[in-house]
């Protein structure tokens, strides 16, 4: 067992970060990172950029 849980869970931050970065979304359109994700009437998942109003599936 670790004296310290700040010592055991260094590396998780890092984990985060490297999960967030690889699943990042861009809109297409303009490349920018502010995408909100939105369900479709059908039930479908699609995409939204809030930067320039571009949306995709």
């Amino acid at each position: 067992m670790p004296a310290s849980i700040l010592g055991e869970g260094g590396h998780l931050s890092e984990a985060a970060v490297t999960r967030d970065t690889a699943t990042r979304l861009s809109c297409p359109s303009c490349g920018s990172a502010f995408v909100a994700q939105v369900l479709g009437d059908n039930g479908g998942i699609s995409y939204v950029c809030t930067a320039c109003g571009h949306s995709w599936s």
